[in-house]
This record gives structure tokens, C-alpha cells and sequence, in this order.
């Protein structure tokens, strides 16, 4: 038989020991259980009210069934509905002396105060928080603990909150609706932010350019655009990167992971807008973006403003060896290396032919192998780049996008423009002459 030995203090003495037995240790469970009679099918935690229960089983499930009449908030609890209620109060009577920020009630501004008096400091990074709990939670970020996991795809979270939240993703649940265009979000969070783009509002401001931000992580980002901040670096080439959604798209090309695939040529891309840029220009005819100049037509915005270069003749893109200056960047690139030896070349390991840019050196590589993956959806050709298939898909459309500044004739093939300027131009000379 196992035997636990307790001794009692009143005081500083010591008026006893008490031998706890196995029997004992059993009655004690026991009497746990008895005093905590309602036990959750889920995760098995015990409560002494059936209320109790009921609450909590709430935080296994999405049943929120108390509203708030003003904004449609739910809640689990009507205590929460209680305290969310004098949000729209604008009247907070409690203030912080040190900070000036203020409360709803005099137990929230305690708790705040625990900020200033280091109650809860965590002893690795010297951050204070405002309770135990949040310093527990905070501590999981040193060590990297994750005691939550997504029964569906096993994720793990730090926070059982963050596990609700991303549950949503499963069960497709978006139960905070916007009242002016009816959207929906899986977090009160994402609604309330979205709410300023209807509103205008932008709370958060650069000290340094006054720039607004409907985000304060959106701030805290920007900021590091004059700080020079990037505290995100790549392990394989050191690279350093402002942003952790960067750091993780760069190491795609390390790894070769392209994770977003186009389900109509099954292209693939490290990155969702790179697909997107690739569904608009490749297998999509619409073009809502037009030249002020000579009303050329294009599916891209980048398209345009490179396009608008030629009008304006700006030149963004200057060489540091020489006075030339491009309007690409991928002019650029390529003006260093053939003129100025500067940068990598990509060399074709068949023929051994070399290109300036990754890009073309996979154009190059799709002749070798007579892979075309881009298909034209009017009839059954393929065609190796998606330029040839763009330029194909005029045949299919009325769309003359080409135009002669001198006589107004419109053209759906760019090489039929200049022949004609030419021939347009001297009759031009001719008449004025």
C-alpha cells in the first residue's frame, strides 16, 4: 500500500501528521465528483451547476444565443452580452492616471493597472500583461507550447480562441454579418475592420508621414519603411524581409513549392495573386483599364501604368554604371547583364543558350520539351508563352485595340501598326507639304 505522509502547520509549528492512504486519496475523488456532479462529454471537465455545464459546452460548439439589439453581436453567456452592452455607452468613468485610457467599469481598469505595476511581467522578453492568464498564454510564444489542436486537420494553436476561430474554416461559419453589404466573417475582429471601408475610418497614423491606417498591424508594418526594420531572415540565404507572409513566399523558391494552381491550363504559382495575374491576363478577354492617352485597352493596372510610360516617357529604372535608364525593370536586368556583366544568367541545360531572366529561360525550356500549356478556349490550339496566346485570341474577337494616332484606323494585330504608320506618315508629309 502506498503511503503519503501530510504534516499541518498553524503558524511556525508543526501540531501533526496525518497518514493518507489509497482509501483515502479514492474518498477524496469521490467527494471531488460529488461536489461536481455535470461532467462535459467532451473534454470531460466537471461543474458543480448544470448552468455551468451548459455554458461551457457552448465553447465546443457555435451556439451563441444572447444578441445585442444594436449591433447583432452574439454570445455564449449573457454576462458577456451584459458587458459588451456598454460598449455603446460612450461614457467610460474610469481612467488610467498613467496611460489616460479609459474604462467601462472599475474592475476592467483594475485589471489594466496590473500593466503598470509589473504584476504579471513576462521574465524573458520584460513584457507586463494585465492578468495570470494572459501571462500564461504570452509564455507560450517563448516556448513554443500549442496545446490545441484542430481535430480536422491537426493544426495546433496556443490559444483554445484561436482554435475556435480557425474551426469556422471547417464548418463554414460566418455568423457576423455586415449590415451595409451583407458580407460575413468568421471573427467580430474582421467585421469591425471591415466596417471602415464603408466608414472611411482610419484610427491608426504614422508619427513620421502621417500616413492612415484602417489596421494597427498594417501601422506596425509601415513603420518598418523608416525604421529599416526586417526581422524576418531567411535561414538558407540570409535574406531579410520586412513582413513574415514574405519570408514565407521567398522560401517557395528554396523549397519549390507552388502551391496555387490554375485549374484551366494547370499552371502553377508560389503565390495567390500571381495566379490571379495569371487568370486576368491569360484566360480572361475583359479589359476594364484604359490609356487617357490613346485609349489602348488592357486587362492589368500594371500593365497600364507601364504602358502609359511611353506617353509620358518616364523612365524609372536607371543603371548605377551608366546614364541609360528603362522603363521595365526587367529592361533593366537585362542591361546590366549583357552590358555590365552584373547579375546571374539562366542557362539552358540542352543547348546551353542563356537568358537574362528565369522567365524566358522557361519559355525556352517549353520548345525543347513541346509542352504548351496555355489553351485557347475558342478552339483547340495551344501555344507555348501566354503572349502567343493572347495574340491568338484576337482572332476569336471584334476587339481592335490598336489604333493610328494620324488617321484614326483601328488594327487588331500590333505589327500591322507601324507598316501602316509608315505608309500613313508620308501621305501625311505628302498633303501637308
Amino acid at each position: 500500500m502506498s503511503v503519503f505522509c501530510v504534516a499541518y502547520h498553524t503558524g511556525e509549528s508543526s501540531f501533526g501528521t496525518h497518514v493518507m492512504t489509497e482509501d483515502d486519496n479514492k474518498h477524496s475523488t469521490e467527494r471531488v465528483q460529488d461536489d461536481k456532479p455535470y461532467v462535459c462529454t467532451v473534454c470531460d471537465k466537471r461543474f458543480k451547476r448544470k448552468k455551468y455545464l451548459k455554458d461551457h459546452v457552448r465553447t465546443h460548439s457555435e451556439e451563441r444565443p444572447f444578441v445585442c439589439m444594436i449591433c447583432e453581436k452574439r454570445f455564449r453567456k449573457k454576462t458577456h452580452l451584459n458587458n459588451h452592452k456598454r460598449t455603446h455607452d460612450t461614457v467610460k468613468l474610469y481612467s488610467c492616471t498613467q496611460c489616460e485610457k479609459q474604462f467601462l467599469t472599475d474592475r476592467y481598469l483594475k485589471t489594466h493597472m496590473n500593466i503598470h505595476s509589473s504584476k504579471y511581467k513576462c521574465t524573458v522578453c520584460g513584457k507586463c500583461l494585465n492578468s495570470s492568464r494572459h501571462l500564461a498564454v504570452h509564455g507560450r510564444s517563448h516556448s513554443g507550447e500549442k496545446p490545441f489542436e484542430c481535430t480536422t486537420c491537426k493544426k495546433r494553436f496556443t490559444t483554445s480562441g484561436n482554435l475556435q476561430c480557425h474551426s469556422r474554416i471547417h464548418s463554414g461559419v460566418k455568423q457576423y454579418n455586415c449590415h451595409v453589404c451583407h458580407k460575413a466573417f468568421t471573427q467580430s475582429g474582421h467585421l469591425n475592420t471591415h466596417m471602415r471601408v464603408h466608414t472611411g475610418d482610419k484610427p491608426y497614423n504614422c508619427d513620421v508621414c502621417h500616413k492612415a491606417f484602417r489596421r494597427s498591424g498594417h501601422l506596425n508594418t509601415h513603420m518598418r519603411v523608416h525604421t529599416g526594420d526586417k526581422p524576418y531572415n531567411c535561414d538558407v540565404c540570409h535574406k531579410a524581409f520586412r513582413e513574415s507572409g514574405d519570408l514565407n513566399t521567398h522560401m517557395r523558391i528554396h523549397t519549390g513549392d507552388k502551391p496555387h494552381k490554375c485549374s484551366l491550363c494547370n499552371k502553377s504559382f508560389s503565390q495567390s495573386s500571381d495566379l490571379n495575374r495569371h487568370k486576368r491576363r491569360v484566360h480572361s478577354n475583359t479589359r476594364p483599364y484604359h490609356c487617357p492617352y490613346c485609349g489602348k485597352l488592357f486587362k492589368l493596372e500594371s500593365d497600364l501604368k507601364c504602358h502609359v510610360r511611353i506617353h509620358t516617357g518616364a523612365k524609372l529604372y536607371s543603371c548605377t554604371h551608366c546614364s541609360d535608364s528603362f522603363t521595365r525593370r526587367q529592361q533593366l536586368k537585362r542591361h546590366l547583364l549583357k552590358s555590365h556583366n552584373e547579375g546571374t544568367w539562366f542557362t539552358c541545360h540542352i543547348c546551353q543558350k542563356k537568358y537574362p531572366l528565369n522567365c524566358d529561360l522557361n519559355s525556352h525550356l517549353r520548345r525543347h520539351e513541346a509542352v504548351k500549356p496555355y489553351a485557347c478556349s475558342g478552339c483547340p490550339k495551344r501555344f507555348y508563352t501566354a503572349s502567343e496566346l493572347t495574340d491568338h485570341q484576337h482572332v476569336h474577337l471584334d476587339c481592335k485595340q490598336f489604333c493610328c494616332g494620324l488617321c484614326g484606323k483601328n488594327f487588331k494585330y500590333k505589327r500591322n501598326v507601324p507598316k501602316h504608320f509608315r505608309k500613313c506618315s508620308n501621305n501625311f508629309e505628302f498633303v501637308n507639304f
